[in-house]
């Protein structure tokens, strides 16, 4: 996951080497326009990509989901029916939601760090670097309309400047039903093979001058320094391929204690929770439509990282990964031993500290997990404790005009809670969580409250029966009632906050999260940060020969590889690509997740393709061996010319350790093939003036397509031959 920047000296030959036509300079330049153009931030987590000289934008189904999800209603069902603007009067905006291009990026390691001394706590350290940050950032845009911050790379031993330009009026254009968006649903997800049309469009809105503006009908559309021309030549095996996006979090460097901390601790307590509260919600989705939209978006995320850490801790234990960590720090040790003394006095302590730090913690982050996701799962809980602000801001009596601000902040989004909100199913998940919480959680660690709960209430059905008497009391279960305690806050009585049953029960959780556990793991976490500096640093200087990247933190980095299937199993092969076949193969009418929409089936009993047909079938999807992670969703895949050849929605299961541990023969991320995009575009949506708006180069006929139709029906075994960069790998 490099950085844009430094391409040029430490990837350009590679990628070249690999199938790259274009430059370091084409990719990212601040001088012209450049591929980095046509990527944004798409909101606070998702990638997109512009794909038209009108500011059209590409992204994941999953990632406009939300959006999607606050336009539809029982009687306007756009989840499930899709969506598509036929004018641009029938865009429709969407506040909140931004899209971010980043302009430049600059090596800004010098004027952050410079004359903090070496031996300086973290916590004083860390109050120098963030002061020095905020004032390069500001320096850096002072007297324009950009934005910047700085990020650290390296666990802090390098900082890099990110200068912004973020648009906020930002349109929905299309959106597929649930059915093609989302086909396969929680089934497929994180699966291969996948037939999943996983997309939406978006528009850029600009002000006259197009630069940035607050929505306005008057808005034009957003005219870009690049858009993305897109091929229809499709790809073979061994073809390079090019992710551009803001991937996430990843954590490459940890040590065997931060491996085995995730594999053993915090990995099976998230999946238990979230496993017991997906199952209620399933359950009272498929019972009501209501319902249903309530949870979509919700459920979705719930699910996805559900099912992603299960895929995680199969992949660890099949890499064996702590042990091979372990492997690696005894190398470390070996190295530093046979140093000189001023080697040994750097680098000598640094594992056994880390050791510690991570004994220290781990009952702390057992804890961390089950308040967050269990005792804090809970919405009434999670509302309820949004109302300690109110209660601080009256205690401490503070200016009116300040509590009358934070009062009308919370009255907008009581709305918004209880419109996606059913307090049924919520009460359902208390009774659920709630002990899991208190069961789960070391006993020192638990509020005095949840300890006489826990005694008290032995079985499921008492605890049933306090949540019940919980729900029947709380007058934070509804926004009618709710309102009208925020009427009582308003004229300065908070007792019907501090009074109400769901506030007692939230109040001494959080506050002793934040006494007992939240001070240690914090100290610890600090602690871990600033040796783990040391470490990789230690790394670094072990391996000179070796090309190291910074952990992914939701800045634009570029992932290159080749397109690749593999194999998951012994006796088991799986291809590069899916096709529409496969879609008709996997149709099940009794199966939400495998619902086909009827219009798609009609076009393929017509076979009525387009010119997006290959041999007789239109190609859905693709794998390759580019190292992505949450965050990557929505990125363009770019082939060796810099053209579109697929949008990044995916990783495979037995891929979904890499962000803990990349392993070449396994993972793989997965492309919606643009070709399919555009065929439900075009012939399955009739939104034919959308396809007009971009630059459609290339074709079968002037570059290898896909396998004849229907090889997705068997095992095929195929000879696939991948450069791998060693040097990627942790061993």
């Amino acid at each position: 996951m490099w950085l844009p920047l430094l391409l040029k000296q430490l990837n350009e030959a590679d990628m070249q080497q690999k199938g790259l036509k274009l430059s370091a300079e084409d990719i990212y330049s601040v001088n012209r326009g450049s591929l980095k153009d046509a990527i944004v931030q798409f909101g606070g987590g998702c990638t997109g990509e512009i794909i038209s000289n009108e500011g059209l934008l590409l992204t994941n189904h999953h990632c406009g989901y939300g959006q999607i999800q606050q336009h539809s209603s029982v009687e306007n069902d756009y989840l499930t029916k899709g969506y598509w603007a036929m004018t641009r009067e029938q865009e429709l905006p969407n506040p909140g939601l931004t899209a971010t291009f980043i302009v430049r990026m600059e090596d800004v390691t010098g004027p952050v760090l410079q004359g903090i001394p070496a031996g300086i706590q973290e916590a004083d350290r860390e109050k120098i670097v963030q002061q020095r940050m905020a004032e390069v950032s500001q320096k850096a845009v002072q007297g324009t309309h950009y934005k910047a911050f700085v990020r650290p790379m390296f666990n802090g031993g390098e900082y890099y400047l990110f200068v912004t330009e973020v648009f906020e009026d930002i349109r929905l254009v299309g959106a597929p039903p649930s059915s093609i968006g989302k086909f396969g649903g929680d089934t497929d997800n994180w699966m291969w093979p996948r037939h999943t049309g996983d997309f939406s469009m978006f528009r850029i809105y600009a002000g006259p001058d197009n630069k940035p503006a607050p929505y306005s009908k008057d808005n034009k559309p957003f005219q870009p320094r690049h858009s993305l021309p897109i091929s229809l030549s499709g790809v073979q095996p061994g073809d390079f391929t090019l992710v551009f996006g803001f991937p996430g979090r990843t954590t490459e460097y940890l040590t065997s204690w931060g491996v085995d901390e995730t594999y053993s601790v915090s990995d099976p307590a998230k999946v238990k929770i979230r496993d017991t509260k997906l199952r209620i919600l399933d359950a009272d989705m498929k019972a009501s439509d209501k319902v249903r939209i309530q949870y979509a978006a919700k459920y979705a995320s719930l699910a996805n990282y559900w099912k992603k850490w299960i895929g995680e801790m199969r992949g660890l234990k099949r890499l064996d990964a702590v042990r091979r960590k372990q492997q690696q720090e005894q190398q470390f040790r070996q190295w530093v031993q046979a140093g000189d003394a001023t080697r040994q006095a750097k680098y000598g302590q640094i594992l056994g500290q880390l050791e510690q730090q991570y004994r220290t913690v781990r009952p702390y982050v057992q804890a961390r997990d089950y308040v967050m996701e269990a005792a804090l799962g809970i919405e009434l809980l999670t509302y309820a404790n949004a109302m300690q602000q109110y209660v601080d801001l009256v205690k401490d009596k503070a200016p009116q005009a300040e509590i009358s601000a934070a009062l009308e902040k919370t009255r907008r989004g009581t709305t918004g809670t209880f419109r996606n909100i059913n307090i049924s199913t919520d009460q359902k998940v208390a009774a659920a969580l709630l002990p899991i919480y208190a069961e789960n959680t070391p006993a020192e660690l638990l509020p005095d409250h949840i300890k006489a709960l826990r005694q008290k209430n032995t079985t499921p059905e008492a605890w049933q029966r306090f949540v019940a008497d919980l729900y029947s009391r709380s007058r934070l279960t509804s926004e009618e009632s709710a309102q009208k305690v925020l009427d009582e806050v308003a004229k300065g009585n908070i007792s019907g906050i501090l009074n109400d049953p769901a506030y007692q029960l939230v109040a001494p959780i959080v506050a002793t999260y934040r006494q007992k556990v939240l001070p240690t793991y914090t100290q610890a976490q600090d602690q871990i940060t600033l040796l783990q500096r040391t470490y990789i640093a230690g790394l670094r200087e072990q391996q000179p020969q070796r090309k190291f990247y910074p952990d992914a933190n939701s800045t634009l980095r570029v992932a290159y590889g080749q397109v690749a299937g593999y194999q998951p199993a012994d006796g088991v092969q799986y291809d590069y690509y899916t096709t529409l076949d496969g879609i008709m193969q996997k149709a099940d009418p009794t199966n939400v997740d495998f619902e086909v929409p009827q219009r798609l089936v009609e076009l393929y009993e017509k076979k009525d393709y387009g010119p997006y047909a290959v041999n007789g079938t239109v190609p859905v999807a693709f794998t390759a061996t580019n190292h992505t992670t949450g965050g990557n969703s929505g990125s363009p895949v770019i082939n060796g010319r810099g053209e579109l050849i697929g949008t990044n929605f995916d990783r495979n299961w037995e891929g979904t350790m890499s962000d803990l541990m990349y392993d070449p023969d396994r993972v793989r991320n997965i492309t919606l093939d643009v070709r399919y995009m555009l065929f439900v575009v075009d012939k399955y949506a009739g939104a034919t003036h959308l396809v007009k708006e971009m630059k459609l180069v290339g074709g079968p006929g002037q570059a290898s397509a896909a396998p004849a139709a229907g090889d997705d029906k068997k095992v095929k075994k195929q000879k696939v031959k991948v450069k791998r960069e060693k040097a990627a790998a942790v061993n």
